[in-house]
């Protein structure tokens, strides 16, 4: 049985787009703190990927159309009916709220109140 692996981008990046200043994505921050007010999530590894794109370690997992951050790569035990998409036979899931669906059920974090 494999992880589940969540991809975030690392916090206080530059985009060359904006000079001088500095940035963070809400959408992995957003999942940074349901992280750090939960239990630690059994099964789950979290990887905080550098901005600039190409970003090969994920290429390489889901191609470059599926690289935009947050991503949750399921492992191969995930039931059916997770996913959002899939490549090469790697299911992920790729919007937030979805993410944070998975992460409620796979691995126990509290799930957003309605």
């Amino acid at each position: 049985m494999g992880r589940d692996r969540l991809f975030l981008l690392a916090p206080d990046f530059a985009d060359p787009a904006y000079p001088g200043r500095r940035f963070y994505c809400w959408h992995c921050a957003l999942l940074e703190g349901v992280l750090a007010g939960a239990a630690p999530a059994q099964g789950l590894a979290v990887e905080r990927l550098a901005w600039p794109r190409p970003r090969r370690a994920l290429v390489a997992l889901v191609g470059e159309a599926h690289e935009s951050l947050p991503l949750l790569v399921l492992a191969d035990d995930a039931p059916d009916g997770l996913a959002t998409g899939a490549h090469g036979g790697v299911r992920f899931v790729d919007e937030t709220s979805a993410i944070l669906r998975v992460l409620s059920l796979r691995h126990g974090l509290p799930e957003p109140h309605p």
